[in-house]
């Protein structure tokens, strides 16, 4: 467990250390999330530096490459993944700086490109353990390719959706990371616990300028980023010779910003809108219109996302 602390201490220490220089960075870049009168979904009231990416992207990886046992296809495709998600959404939050909105079509086509590097490197859903027989069922090739994409672009996606409000999308992807970090070290798997534990590190580390109200955010390029390491974290440890009710564990570690975002996609596709298209649909737009205060509503849906951690923990010992 030494490794484990060690590589979680570093990571929390890189964050902790570079988000200062690169906050004053972007106020001389003018890289800020600019306030804007009556848009709902700005509830800030000054300029937030928008730059935490880049401390968030170099402490998983410095920490990461650091700690691990020579450099894999799967680490690279990780790598080049996180370069591809943070290119761009660092310049979708450039557009944000100046009052704009980024095209969705890029956006998609880099979140797929890195999903698919993702599942050509070997991490892939491969099937799962059938209840009544034990043996492994094995999925088509296509399925397997169609299901680990919709993941990976799934859960990076809603992490992204998620992150309206001051800690939230930090402390979900945090709440999370520990979860699956406890469900790998049960599972015995020391890679996808080691990424965790280093997730967990970065995303305290920006919990302590994001917590409320903010000093900085990590933009579309840090949630984006997020999602995809917990969406491969996931795919690497908890779904990895799965039974059909332990599929439910990592679905469930996730449960706030999925379980949210479901109910947010249908809604704007049943009123005709775009999904990509930006509102105040979320849990914690309605929270806020429901009268609770910034601090409430982070506590509220704090608390229920560790309810549907523990919940996947329960059904781990379950299997176990």
């Amino acid at each position: 467990m030494i490794h484990y602390f060690i590589a979680f201490m570093v990571s929390f220490l890189i964050v902790y250390l570079l988000i200062p220089p690169f906050r004053k960075l972007a106020f001389k870049l003018d890289f800020v999330d600019k306030p804007r009168k009556n848009v709902e979904r700005k509830i800030h009231r000054e300029p937030i530096p928008l730059t935490a990416s880049f401390a968030i992207f170099i402490g998983f990886f410095a920490t990461y490459l650091a700690v691990s046992r020579g450099v894999s296809w799967e680490t690279g495709a990780l790598f080049v993944g996180g370069v591809l998600l943070l290119i761009i959404g660092t310049v979708d939050d450039w557009y944000k700086t100046k009052g704009k909105d980024f095209p969705a079509l890029p956006k998609l086509v880099f979140q797929l490109s890195a999903a698919i590097l993702v599942y050509a490197s070997g991490i892939v859903f491969t099937g799962f353990i059938n209840p009544f027989s034990g043996d492994y069922v094995v999925l088509p090739v296509i399925l397997q390719f169609l299901l680990t994409i919709l993941w990976i672009f799934g859960v990076t996606t809603v992490i992204n959706f998620s992150d309206g409000l001051d800690g939230l999308a930090g402390g979900l992807s945090a709440i999370s990371a520990t979860t699956l970090f406890i469900v790998a070290i049960a599972m015995g798997q020391s890679n996808s616990a080691m990424m965790a534990i280093i997730l967990l590190g970065i995303t305290l580390a920006y919990l302590r300028f994001n917590k409320p109200p903010a000093k900085v955010f990590m933009g579309d390029a840090g949630a984006t980023f997020l999602g995809f390491l917990l969406a491969v974290i996931a795919l690497d440890g908890a779904f990895k010779q799965a039974t059909v009710l332990s599929l439910f564990i990592p679905i469930l570690a996730l449960g706030v910003p999925i379980f949210d975002n479901l109910f947010v996609v249908v809604k704007r596709l049943l009123q005709g809108k775009p999904m990509y298209q930006a509102d105040a649909s979320q849990a914690h737009y309605r929270l806020l219109r429901a009268g609770l205060n910034t601090k409430q509503a982070l506590m509220v849906l704090m608390l229920l996302s560790t309810c549907m951690g523990l919940t996947s923990i329960i059904l781990l010992l379950v299997q176990v």
